[in-house]
């Protein structure tokens, strides 16, 4: 009965696959707006704008008129959240309906929905923490995890079921694999520069005693090796003729190129508050750019179905031909 309930539902209102893309890029929209809320939270000083979680206060759930503008910006990106799950769940629903339904796609929309509550319950420790800085490092990277799952389900709406084959030489997509493991790597420790830093979130808010030049020096050898890293990708594609590869190799490169000038003026103009925000969304742009090349490395083919083998004339008049044994 649910399943002829869903049918129903579905055929009624089916949702195209224009639509469900659309709704699938709105939800990596919203996903890395979120991020770029969460730092103006941190950068404006009001990451304990709300005292508690889940309540604002212990008395309310919603900012006060006495918590000032602290308290506007915190209860506003948590507000946020609500409206970045509404999204998540409106593609779970486009999924369901979505005629004919596609294997894979499910499973990453459902991932993503619940990657919106994690990450409140993360952020929520990060409050009542009082901003430690290795759990708003965590809070950042689960939003990168959440981030790249909605890149991938995104891509995967336009791609066909069948079995997915390489379009680049088996050590040139082991390349773009270690490229992708390098990002992670600078996006983790660019966390650790952030937690040693000024933007605590709030004045009382402890550090992580890394010393800023040094584990800073450590994140800029992590982004000149994924620099590099990027630009072999690009000759090596184009000496394959790999010309699909090679454009999301040198836009990384672009993108790369982009957010480390922001992050060298950044840090020789002593971290201010508005660089710092688009050094935030310059670190989303690189991680996608990067899982762009990692996806470009290989394709998704049709699913072939069998045909039934149909006799034709001339088998019909070359079994009548044949002769009938003795």
């Amino acid at each position: 009965m649910r399943r002829i309930c869903a049918v129903t539902v579905a055929a009624r209102f089916p949702v195209s696959t224009t639509t469900l893309r659309r709704l699938a890029f709105a939800n990596i929209l919203a996903n890395v707006l979120i991020v770029v809320t969460g730092g103006a939270v941190r950068l404006t000083a009001s990451g304990l704008g709300c005292p508690t979680w889940p309540r604002c206060t212990d008395a309310s759930y919603t900012a006060t008129a006495e918590m000032g503008l602290h308290g506007a910006i915190e209860f506003g990106n948590r507000l946020l959240t609500f409206a970045v799950g509404i999204v998540a769940l409106a593609v779970v629903v486009a999924v369901l309906l979505h005629r004919p339904r596609r294997r894979g796609l499910l499973p990453l929309a459902v991932a993503v929905l619940l990657g919106i509550p994690a990450q409140a319950v993360i952020g929520g420790i990060t409050v009542l923490t009082k901003l430690n800085p290795w759990v708003v490092g965590l809070h950042f990277l689960a939003s990168m995890v959440v981030i790249a799952l909605a890149y991938v389900l995104w891509r995967r709406i336009a791609e066909p079921d069948g079995p997915t084959v390489p379009v680049v030489p088996g050590p040139l997509r082991t390349l773009a694999v270690i490229t992708t493991a390098v990002c992670v790597a600078v996006l983790v420790v660019g966390t650790w520069v952030t937690g040693s830093g000024p933007h605590a979130g709030d004045g009382g808010a402890a550090r992580n005693d890394l010393d800023p030049e040094q584990i800073s020096q450590v994140h800029a050898d992590g982004v000149f090796l994924l620099i590099g890293l990027s630009v072999a990708l690009v000759f090596a594609f184009r000496a394959v003729g790999a010309a699909g590869p090679a454009r999301a190799a040198l836009v990384l490169v672009g993108v790369e190129a982009g957010q480390g000038v922001i992050g060298y003026v950044q840090y020789f103009t002593n971290l201010p508050e508005l660089l710092v925000g688009a050094h935030m969304l310059g670190s989303c742009l690189v991680l996608l750019a990067t899982l762009a090349v990692l996806q470009s490395t290989r394709e998704r083919k049709p699913i072939v179905t069998p045909t039934p083998d149909v006799p034709t004339a001339r088998d019909t008049a070359t079994e009548r031909s044949d002769p009938v044994p003795a």
